[in-house]
Parts: C-alpha cells; structure tokens; sequence
C-alpha cells in the first residue's frame, strides 16, 4: 500500500502568523494550479483512482479534496484526527510577538511540551496512529493509494511515528504547500518511496 501525504495549498494568512488549528482559507490562485495540477496527475490514465481519500476538515485541505472527489478521486472523508496540531492561546498570532519564554521551551521539548491550552506532538502522534490503526486497510493490495489531504505537522509526524523514529529534528526537512510525500509499507513496515514531490 502506498501512503499519499498531500499538504494544502498555500493558505490565505499573513506570513509569521501561528495559524496552526486556525481555519484560514487557501489562496484562490494556488489552491486552483493545485486542483488542476493532481487532476492531471490522477485522470491520465496511467494511474487508478486511489482507494481511498481522508482529508483534514480544515478548509485550506477541504477545499483541495472536495475539489476532486466524485471526478478523479473517491469521495472524501473528513477526519478531525489528521487536523494540524493545535497551538492553544498562540493561535492567529505572530510567532516574533509570543513570549519568548513559552517559545523556549516548546524548543526545549518539541515533542512533549504543549503551548499555552494546546498539544504536543506527542498528542499529535497519538491520534494519528489511532487514525492508521483505524482507517488504513492492513490486508490492502501492494498498488492501492490512501490519500491524506493534510499539514506539515502530520506529515514531519507520521513520517516519523509509522517508522519508528524519534521526534528530533522535526521541521529539518521543508515540506512545500502542495506537496506529495509518499510512504510504502512493504511487510508490515513503512518505508519512504519520495518526499516533498510537486503534484
């Protein structure tokens, strides 16, 4: 089975803006090249319809997968689990305007300390994998797609929690908007097959 991890179009909202659980909109003009982009992608023929489609209900993810469900795509299952991580009271505002003292230790600690009312990643990652453990077929053929229209902090997450490999250095490797990063699980164990492709 073949994992596709989608990240949404470039949102609507301004640069250094925490917007983490924010319901921002994409950017219309990106969020159309995108839908046109993985149409092609998918309706070329040499490609089947994935087997199944989960996005995030945030609109900057919904918009995209909504997009293509029914044409290219299956319809769309929205799922609250694979929503980005939420950063509590920093929420909507500038990263260089929140305390530097809450920022240092979310740093300290990027995987277990939570922001002000809001999660770690380790909460992050407990809820995805109750999401694999529930909605990822673990009998699927070897050339079935799952697509996942979602945020970088579930993709950085489950690329690293689906191998086994800890939370450090989370957010070394960019992940564009509109990227696909692809897992294959081969014998039970995932492996990485691309990342940070262009649809």
């Amino acid at each position: 089975m073949r994992l596709l991890l989608i990240r949404h179009p470039k949102p609507e909202v301004p640069e250094g803006t925490c917007y983490g659980r924010l319901d921002v909109p994409p950017q219309h003009e990106h969020l159309e090249q995108t839908v046109q982009r993985l149409r092609v992608r998918w309706s070329a023929g040499a490609r089947p319809a994935p087997a199944a489609v989960f996005s995030s209900p945030l609109q900057r993810c919904a918009r995209l997968a909504d997009a293509l469900a029914g044409d290219v795509w299956p319809e769309v299952r929205h799922d609250a689990r694979i929503a980005e991580v939420h950063f509590g009271r920093w929420e909507g505002r500038r990263w260089a305007e929140l305390p530097r003292e809450e920022l240092d230790a979310w740093r300290a600690d990027i995987a277990g300390h939570r922001p002000p009312e809001g999660e770690s990643l380790r909460d992050l990652a407990q809820r995805l994998l109750a999401f694999v453990d529930e909605c990822l077929p673990r009998e699927a053929p070897p050339h079935a797609e799952v697509v996942l229209v979602t945020h970088v902090g579930v993709i950085q997450t489950l690329r690293r929690v689906l191998r086994n490999e800890p939370m450090t250095g989370f957010g070394a490797t960019a992940v564009d908007y509109s990227s696909i990063s692809t897992l294959v699980r081969r014998d039970g164990r995932f492996e990485i097959e691309s990342y940070n492709v262009a649809p």
